[in-house]
Parts: structure tokens; C-alpha cells; sequence
């Protein structure tokens, strides 16, 4: 049974990327990491430090549905005139519900409160929904910088604000 549910009833949380409504991102985010690119998921969820996406150059939000996170992520800065997207995720249960672009388009406005001009991010070639997301809400695919030693490949978009 697909779960109901109220647009009207979704909270938005500006939060500290420690927040404990930010625990169930990270749970769900290295699980799907875990499920498409094995162990080296583990690597990618603790390459950022909380304080990279606290202000005055990044921010973290949350969207609740009855207490319950059920979408998210944040920013931090890039270079000058850029902020770097991460740690987008909607819930399972929750996708196709059109959250992952509220999310987006939130972070946007916050990242051009903060005076960036620019929005860059990356995705892994295994998650061919996030391509097509980002690509329908005006983010153009941009060449990567090269890839680690480590041999992680990487999808690169970018958005004017």
C-alpha cells in the first residue's frame, strides 16, 4: 500500500548538519550507498565535517512529516561564488512525491541568501534518478574534475542562481 500523505503537513527544518532529524538521512543515504557502490559508501559519507554546511558558508535543511524526516540535505561552499550540494535524500517510502525538489529548490534560495552565484554538485553513475532530477530542475551536466586514485567515478552538474 503506497503511504498517503499532505503536503500541507510537511514541516521544513533549517538545521545543524548534527541535529538528530538529520540521523535518519544519513542512516538511509550510506544504506543506499551501501546497496549501489559497496564499502567505499562508508568513505563518502565521512569525507564532510558538520561544520562545512554550518553558516555564514553552508546550511543543512530537513523535511518532517509527522516528526518522521522524510527528505533533506545541504550546502557548503565550493569556491567564492559556489556552493556544493550534498546529502540530497528522500525516504524511500517518499520518493516520486515531489519532496526531493522542494529540497532543491529551499537550498537554492538559501544558497542565494548567502550571495552564491553558482551550484555545483556530483552523483555516481549508479543513481540514474538523481541525473534525471537534477537535469529537470535546470542543472547542466559540467566535466569533473579527475577522478581519485581511488577509482570513484562521478556525474558533475551545475546551476546558475
Amino acid at each position: 500500500m503506497e503511504p498517503t500523505w499532505d503536503a500541507a503537513r510537511i514541516e521544513l527544518h533549517r538545521v545543524p548538519a548534527d541535529d538528530p532529524r538529520v540521523a535518519p538521512l544519513h542512516r538511509g543515504l550510506t544504506e543506499e550507498y551501501l546497496a549501489r557502490y559497496g564499502p567505499s559508501a562508508h568513505d563518502e559519507m565521512s569525507r564532510s565535517t558538520r561544520d562545512e554546511f554550518a553558516p555564514p558558508h553552508g546550511g543543512f535543511l530537513v523535511l518532517t512529516l509527522d516528526g518522521e524526516t522524510v527528505a533533506g540535505g545541504g550546502f557548503r561552499r565550493h569556491d567564492a561564488g559556489t556552493a556544493e550540494l550534498k546529502r540530497i535524500w528522500t525516504h524511500p517510502h517518499r520518493r516520486r512525491l515531489g519532496l526531493a525538489r522542494r529540497v532543491l529548490a529551499e537550498i537554492e534560495q538559501a544558497a542565494r541568501r548567502l550571495g552564491y552565484r553558482r551550484l555545483y554538485l556530483t552523483t555516481g553513475p549508479r543513481q540514474p534518478e538523481a541525473s534525471v532530477l537534477y537535469g529537470s530542475v535546470g542543472y547542466r551536466r559540467v566535466a569533473c574534475p579527475p577522478a581519485p586514485d581511488d577509482g570513484r567515478l562521478a556525474l558533475c552538474f551545475e546551476k546558475t542562481l
